[in-house]
């Protein structure tokens, strides 16, 4: 018997489902036994229910293959046969609320790349390096449920990972405005060129939904945690537009700030690659050793380039300089469909099972 945990993925066969899929091969602390999906797919071993559709550029694991998918909606199913859940589904925002939840329900940890429960208050929204403490809400969330051991946690959005880090890191000089510009890759839509033509040499000024979530993720997670709820931050007042660009893999951000306490660029950059967290300090297995890199050229980061960074677990930052309205200005570079979705996930559930919330049932 493996003393891993066992694992299931809802949503197993869509591009985010995939990328956890790849991301868990030889885990050392997880292993994938179950993959949940449409009914369409049930039935089906993994390699049918996929077809033509695997969109990583690694092959699919020979592990899965033939694991015959199941259906996602048979909630008591799927969760005895698992001891945590990660959630891809592809459902309506108050579907995918309702399913998390009967997961939760039957005492299974779920760990959501969804936005559905984002903003439910007693649900952390979590990027381990910044707030692990919002763990401390689960405890709210399981009286709320009537739950032991089961409860949702999230990541938040793929496009904010490019530059909250940074303000985070960047906190004690106190910046309170920021505008932002994402450029954002065709992948955070679950599509590749092949499937997007029209991408190709195109850019598209607007990504539904996207604005509002840059502009006020990072509050939250910037946030406390007060009776039994995660209150948001006030500051930094975010504006942010989003484009999607012809690119497959990697967000890029724009950014200008103002900070109540200026800085020096020297002391901007110190800030950025000292800064470590608690998946650093407890190394857990797909941390980034150094979570963010500064880059000196003045044509860095590039998405070619400097989108795998540490696995594409890393945040990379470039181009800090004074501007001539705002305090300074600066380019950052994240993984979109790694750190910024599945990989996002994965350290998420190690830090949680480092904390002893998730564990065998």
């Amino acid at each position: 018997m493996s003393e891993k945990l066992r694992v299931g993925i809802l949503g197993g066969t869509g591009m985010v489902g995939q990328r956890f899929i790849s991301l868990l091969e030889d885990h050392p602390w997880f292993e994938v036994t179950t993959i949940a999906a449409s009914p369409r797919s049930a039935g089906k071993t993994y390699e049918e229910a996929v077809g033509g559709r695997w969109k990583m550029t690694t092959p699919m694991p020979e592990a899965v293959k033939k694991i015959v998918v199941m259906n996602v909606n048979e909630v008591e199913k799927v969760a005895s046969s698992v001891d945590f859940v990660f959630s891809a589904v592809d459902m309506t925002k108050e579907e995918i609320k309702k399913i998390e939840e009967d997961y939760a329900k039957t005492e299974t940890p779920v760990v959501s790349n969804n936005s559905a429960h984002r903003w439910t208050p007693d649900v952390p929204m979590i990027i381990p390096e910044i707030n692990p403490e919002h763990t401390d809400v689960i405890e709210a969330q399981k009286k709320r449920l009537g739950t032991e051991r089961g409860f949702v946690a999230v990541k938040p959005n793929c496009s904010i990972q490019s530059y909250a880090p940074a303000l985070y890191a960047w906190r004690e000089f106190e910046p309170y405005e920021v505008i932002a510009t994402t450029y954002q890759a065709i992948s955070g839509a679950g599509k590749t060129f092949k499937d997007w033509p029209e991408m190709v040499e195109n850019i598209i000024p607007y990504i539904g939904g996207e604005e509002e979530k840059s502009e006020q993720e990072p509050l939250r997670i910037y946030g406390k945690v007060e009776n039994g709820e995660i209150v948001k931050a006030s500051e930094p007042a975010i504006s942010c537009q989003c484009i999607r660009v012809p690119v497959l893999n990697g967000h890029t951000a724009a950014v200008f700030v103002k900070f109540r306490k200026k800085p020096t660029k020297e002391q901007l950059i110190e800030k950025l690659v000292s800064f470590r967290g608690m998946p650093q300090e407890l190394e857990l297995p797909s941390a980034p050793k150094q979570f963010i890199q500064y880059m000196e050229e003045d044509n860095r980061p590039q998405v070619s380039m400097d989108v795998d960074y540490e696995n594409g677990m890393g945040v990379s930052i470039g181009r800090i300089r004074e501007d001539s309205i705002y305090d300074y200005k600066f380019v950052g570079l994240s993984h979109n469909t790694v750190r910024g979705a599945a990989g996002g996930a994965v350290l998420c559930a190690e830090l949680l099972k480092a904390k002893g919330f998730i564990n065998k049932k």
